[in-house]
């Protein structure tokens, strides 16, 4: 059986090479390059350059074939526009579960075929097991690492069963601590390389320069949003009301539990006074009951639900949050306090047609309903939820309220046992 590894230059996926070269599979590695450009990255120009030599090293240490494929076309592509378009609709995307999904197992997977490989290796921590249908079919499962605090089974949520044939998980069953300690047993060169962080295969970016490539810079308002807000709002209360029901939800109380809060009916008036020994004439906004022009910014599409940096807005307490965007009106929406009420939602809606079964079995149907473990964003603890079956939409009601569900992100959602089931845009 021969194997292709992605070998980044990382510790981890150098450990899954050794692994399998131990247990006497035929094992060769190959690096990826899937991305030239600097504008906007946070590290030095030949960052790459310096993974690729280290791949190189390890392959090298370990005795086994390297190989390099520029995928740079493909992930641009695949990945990095859809980056560039989400956000320009106002949505979050993450390009990690693309990359994966498009790019390591797809067009990598295909390069590594093309070599001879019945298998592509990677250096994530999760875990891949199999079964059989009733019709004796293999049928291949992902379920979460064993380390909890370094589980990456959820940037592999949109993978197919297809690509879960061809896939194999090494490390999935170390923690972290112990994938170090055999690196450095090894005396593998990237024993004591940090992880990676950032945009998958760019790195840290400082994101509205590195997406200004495509998308202007136009100042806008900055709506600081008071809590009293709420109490008088109609969709709102609406929304409470509906859960202070209860069980059972019509198609309609779910569409409204799911709906977002825009913020559409804030308006400003401004007033004209006098300023200074001079009585220079200026203009001001007028007093809001429910909220305040609290600053500007230069694009609402740079800006994500929950984000806290980049605001530039002091004289509060307790951290600011953003708690929503609109792109048509060029605002950001912003509140105080991680409980602000706009942070807040028990319900978020899938469509049908971006809803990702992992076995396809197991998908639900139309008006069923299923508890599962979800989370919308990776490494958040796993949240008890109901899924909700309808005709047009997937329905996710938590048991407690979730902060910043964001449009664009993925939702996932396990078994008890850890199992990973599906995966739906938010």
């Amino acid at each position: 059986m021969k194997i292709c590894v992605g070998l980044s230059g990382g510790v981890d996926s150098s450990v899954a090479a050794l692994l399998l070269k131990r247990q006497g599979y035929d094992v060769f590695a190959m690096f990826m390059q899937n991305w030239h450009d600097t504008e906007g990255t946070l590290h030095g120009d030949c960052e790459w350059e310096e993974d690729r030599f280290v791949a190189e090293m390890v392959a090298r240490k370990i005795g086994i074939p390297f190989y390099f494929v520029d995928l740079s076309k493909e992930y641009r592509k695949r990945v990095v526009d859809y980056m560039f378009d989400e956000y320009a609709k106002g949505r979050t995307p993450n390009p990690d579960v693309l990359c994966n999904r498009e790019i390591k197992f797809a067009a990598f997977l295909e390069q590594a075929r093309k070599l001879g490989a019945d298998y592509v290796a990677t250096g994530h921590y999760c875990r891949k097991s199999e079964s059989l249908d009733g019709n004796g079919e293999k049928v291949y499962h992902i379920l979460a690492g064993t380390d909890p605090g370094k589980d990456q089974s959820y940037f592999l949520c949109q993978l197919d069963q297809e690509q879960l044939s061809r896939a194999m998980f090494p490390i999935g069953d170390l923690l972290k601590s112990e994938v170090r300690a055999i690196a450095r047993e090894a005396d593998l060169p990237s024993a004591d390389k940090k992880d990676s962080q950032g945009i998958c295969f760019v790195g840290k970016v400082d994101l509205p320069v590195f997406l200004q490539q495509k998308l202007k810079s136009v100042e806008g308002e900055v709506i600081e949003v008071f809590e009293n807000y709420y109490p008088d709002n109609a969709l709102y209360c609406l929304q409470q009301s509906i859960l202070e029901k209860g069980e059972p939800y019509s198609d309609q109380e779910l569409e409204t539990l799911a709906t977002a809060l825009d913020y559409s009916d804030l308006h400003f008036e401004t007033e004209t006074y006098r300023s200074g020994k001079k009585h220079i004439k200026k203009t001001r906004y007028k007093a809001h009951p429910y909220a305040c022009v609290a600053g500007k910014h230069e694009g609402a599409q740079f800006f994500t639900i929950g984000q806290r940096k980049g605001l530039a807005i002091g004289g509060h307490q307790r951290p600011i949050f953003v708690i929503g965007t609109d792109i048509n009106s060029n605002r950001v929406y912003v509140g105080e306090g991680e409980s602000h009420p706009g942070l807040l939602r028990k319900c978020l809606k899938i469509k049908q047609e971006d809803i990702h079964w992992i076995v396809p079995s197991q998908r639900m149907e139309i008006g069923e309903q299923r508890k599962y473990e979800v989370r919308i964003r990776y490494r958040q603890p796993l949240q008890k939820a109901t899924l909700m079956m309808r005709s047009e939409a997937l329905y996710i009601v938590f048991d407690s309220p979730q902060r910043s569900i964001t449009p664009g992100q993925f939702a996932v959602w396990y078994a008890p046992d850890g199992e990973m089931i599906g995966s739906g845009v938010i």
